[in-house]
């Protein structure tokens, strides 16, 4: 049976002033009247039911995102102790889905991602799963529509079959962020797709290769697996967690797995990793600025404005100002990426108040 998994960890730090550990970027109505969380819950429905939806997450995470899912039972939210990357967050999904469902076919997303259509989302999920199910690990692949050196790519290898209407190729590799010559390269060659970080695959399959790539993360998985249902079942997480190896699910699983397949797809993706991203998927006005409350601009162009109070502009482009109740942030849109600096700066300094 097909059942979906939502990430729902990370700080979303780029997204700093207004993402915080109280409220982390999935929490946060950034697009529209819905949170993150809601717009991944949402778009879900109605390929998979609420008892079909699960949610990895921490126990404050869980506390904050339940009652914006209320239909997805309680006992959905898998909690971990704590963050240790996608990876494990990902074995422990798959260990309570095993738990539940021994053929259990799992889909992988995040909670922080934007899609635009939503239909040919669900479709492409629902031809993953078809080859999935086949014993392959299927990942979707964004068509890149210029060379971006945010994202890592994936090389596609050898077409496999068509399902659904969907080209499904052999992986030849995945390939870290490049410099921008190379994602150039890379965009110009038309083989390679961005690397969406959304995962298909039977849930057996992905504890097959962490048995094969990481041994002693499975034997705690198992050990973990083999409470689930039991009266140990938490003192059992809490003592083996740590021996699950903190590593990306792209680094961890996928560089080095075997029967790798890709499906490209064009579906409006946006990962909303800065400020800056918003600007490419919120309505603008006739000079591409954007605006999160009242924006008065004269000769401002490319220009994203996010808060209470009346924000105006004149003879500047390409800026990001958002302003929270205890923090003003402005910087150009090239450089929104840099906002996590930032947060690391406030960290060293143990300026918690702020983060």
């Amino acid at each position: 049976m097909l059942h979906a998994v939502i990430i729902a960890g990370g700080q979303g730090t780029r997204l700093w002033p207004l993402s915080r550990r109280s409220q982390p970027k999935q929490a946060l109505k950034l697009i529209g009247d819905r949170t993150m969380f809601q717009h991944s819950v949402d778009r879900l429905a109605p390929l998979f039911p609420p008892e079909r939806v699960y949610v990895g997450t921490s126990a404050a995470l869980a506390e904050m995102l339940q009652p914006q899912a209320p239909h997805v039972p309680r006992e959905n939210f898998i909690v971990e102790p704590s963050g240790r990357d996608s990876g494990p967050a990902a074995g422990l999904a798959a260990v309570h889905l095993l738990h539940r469902d021994p053929d259990a076919i799992m889909v992988m997303v995040t909670a922080d991602h934007y899609i635009v259509d939503v239909a040919q989302f669900r479709a492409a999920l629902a031809a993953a799963a078809e080859v999935a199910n086949e014993g392959a690990i299927v990942t979707l692949g964004i068509k890149p529509t210029f060379g971006d050196t945010r994202f890592g790519y994936i090389e596609l290898g050898a077409a496999q079959q068509i399902v659904d209407g969907f080209r499904v190729y052999e992986s030849a590799g995945f390939r870290e962020k490049p410099d921008q010559k190379t994602a150039n390269a890379f965009f110009d060659g038309g083989r390679h797709v961005w690397n969406s970080g959304m995962f298909v695959w039977r849930a057996d399959r992905l504890l097959s290769e962490f048995q094969r790539q990481m041994p002693e993360s499975y034997e705690a998985l198992v050990r973990i697996k083999d409470a689930l249902g039991t009266p140990e079942a938490r003192e059992v997480l809490e003592r083996e967690w740590p021996n699950v190896r903190k590593v990306s699910v792209d680094y961890g699983i996928m560089e080095r797995a075997a029967n790798v397949s890709v499906i490209p797809v064009e579906i409006g993706w946006s990962d909303i990793g800065s400020w800056g991203a918003l600007l490419d998927v919120l309505p603008a006005d006739e000079n591409g600025n954007v605006a999160a409350g009242r924006l008065l601009a004269r000769d401002a162009r490319n220009c994203y404005a996010r808060s209470d109070r009346t924000v105006a502009l004149i003879g500047v482009e390409d800026l990001v100002i958002v302003e929270t109740p205890d923090v003003l942030l402005v910087c150009p849109r090239s450089r929104a990426e840099e906002v996590r600096e930032l947060v690391r700066q406030l960290e060293a300094a143990g300026e918690t108040e702020h983060l």
